[in-house]
């Protein structure tokens, strides 16, 4: 049964410098930005951090970004953020660049136990310098590690108090992968309800992957981040 936290201080501790992070969205649509925000405020330092990309300026992971907060990241898309690539012209950020496809298959081997995977993505680029090639069926394919993480910070749009989780829409994207591949996983969540609630054909992630749980207080609006309404009883 996953554990219900009434804070972001308590649901993030065990978070340490130098652990590697995984944390959900594309841009900040999926991107649990209550966990991001207790982050911000957490003394933590030299994280690795593996997510599509490094939010906005300014907003979610770009916070982290611009305490220095974040020593490497590991990710697809990180020009939705132009501080990400002056960060690194001034030496303050290693960034390593995947496939935005072989990020997400790196993430579902780390979750399966697989160890990795050969893909053609790549091949015959700068990505390949440093990596194994091989020639299958008289084709050249790249080997891929799996990724793993200490902790993922992920966003769903609904749990349940075991910890099953649905997503909703679009900002469904990377988070159940990474929820599967992560030591601990500590879920944001728009509203938790008693077990049988959720239509088990809608659950995602089960419950067995999930190990926290928090009620979004930052949510994503046509406004931008606002802060929730505290006005329903799962605030």
């Amino acid at each position: 049964m996953a554990m219900r936290f009434d804070s972001v201080e308590s649901v993030l501790s065990g978070v340490e410098s130098g652990q590697t992070i995984m944390v959900g969205g594309f841009g900040l649509i999926g991107a649990p930005l209550t966990l991001i925000d207790g982050l911000t405020r957490k003394d933590v330092s030299d994280l690795t951090v593996i997510s599509n990309n490094l939010g906005e300026a300014g907003e979610g992971l770009g916070v982290l970004l611009r305490q220095q907060k974040i020593r490497k990241a590991i990710g697809s898309y990180f020009t939705s953020n132009r501080e990400v690539g002056e960060a690194y012209q001034r030496g303050e950020i290693h960034l390593q660049l995947l496939p935005q496809g072989t990020l997400a298959e790196a993430m579902r081997a780390g979750g399966a136990g697989i160890g990795g995977f050969y893909t053609k993505t790549g091949v015959g680029t700068q990505l390949a310098d440093g990596k194994e090639e091989r020639e299958i069926d008289g084709e050249r394919y790249l080997f891929e590690p799996a990724i793993r993480a200490d902790v993922a910070l992920i966003r769903a749009h609904k749990a349940d108090t075991l910890g099953n989780l649905i997503y909703y829409k679009t900002a469904r994207n990377f988070n159940p992968i990474m929820a599967t591949a992560a030591n601990l996983v500590i879920a944001e969540v728009d509203e938790i309800v008693e077990p049988g609630e959720l239509s088990a054909e809608e659950i995602v992630t089960p419950h067995l992957f999930v190990d926290r749980l928090l009620v979004a207080q930052k949510l994503l609006t046509k406004e931008g981040v606002v802060d929730r309404e505290c006005s329903r009883i799962d605030c």
